[in-house]
């Protein structure tokens, strides 16, 4: 599967689930139960968590190490809500076409740094993160906004965290699969259970992608585990 591709994949992925949850017409920045939608506040929300994922703290934790698999599905978080903002931006332009979208992300200087080789982050690396981490939040906070300079952030932000276009479309779907388990077992509600046998439910995503990256069964698995709790 080729770059275009997988993006066009993600954004009918993304697409099907806010309409799932949100129903139809949620471009106009209302759900259905007519709750506002605002997906720069959720993109600063999640990077927000984000920077809490590094010991920031000068006077707390000073020598705890990164979790890189937490931070990578903190980034695919992100991750959703850029997508349905750029869904979102589009659709006001008239323009639906999945793929006509993933050539506009094609076109962004960094993305073809950011489809190649993954490199392994390093501790030290951590403040300049941050500093990326904080544009993101300022581009998305800001009065003046540019949907393709948030892109180029994020992807520079993803490179230097360890992730690149394969690894984020494999954990793209994974949490997708986790996203819409959530709904249909009572996440709007607040009914879910989030926490199964002391583990965060991101935590067993990651554990069932790393023995089986077959996305079948990924929601038949987290389902077994879940009913059983």
């Amino acid at each position: 599967m080729n770059s275009l591709d997988m993006l066009t994949d993600m954004l009918l992925l993304q697409q099907r689930l806010n309409d799932e949850t949100n129903g139809i017409g949620w471009e106009s920045g209302y759900t259905k139960d007519g709750k506002l939608i605002n997906f720069r506040r959720c993109i600063y929300m999640e990077c927000a968590e984000l920077v809490d994922s590094f010991s920031w703290k000068h006077w707390k934790n000073i020598d705890k190490k990164p979790d890189w698999k937490n931070i990578h599905i903190e980034i695919v978080d992100i991750w959703h809500f850029i997508l349905s903002l750029i869904l979102e931006e589009y659709k006001k332009k008239n323009t639906s076409n999945k793929a006509t979208i993933a050539i506009d992300i094609n076109s962004v200087s960094v993305f073809r740094d950011f489809c190649g080789d993954t490199h392994s982050p390093k501790d030290s690396d951590i403040y300049d993160i941050l500093n990326d981490i904080e544009l993101i939040i300022h581009k998305c906070s800001g009065l003046e906004f540019n949907v393709l300079e948030l892109f180029n952030a994020y992807f520079l932000l993803s490179i230097k965290c360890g992730i690149n276009l394969e690894k984020l479309y494999k954990l793209y779907i994974g949490k997708n699969v986790l996203n819409k388990f959530r709904q249909d077992n009572g996440y709007k509600d607040g009914s879910y259970i989030k926490i199964w046998n002391g583990k965060e439910d991101n935590e067993v995503l990651n554990e069932l992608l790393d023995k089986n990256g077959n996305f079948d069964y990924l929601y038949e698995n987290l389902e077994k585990i879940y009913r059983s709790l």
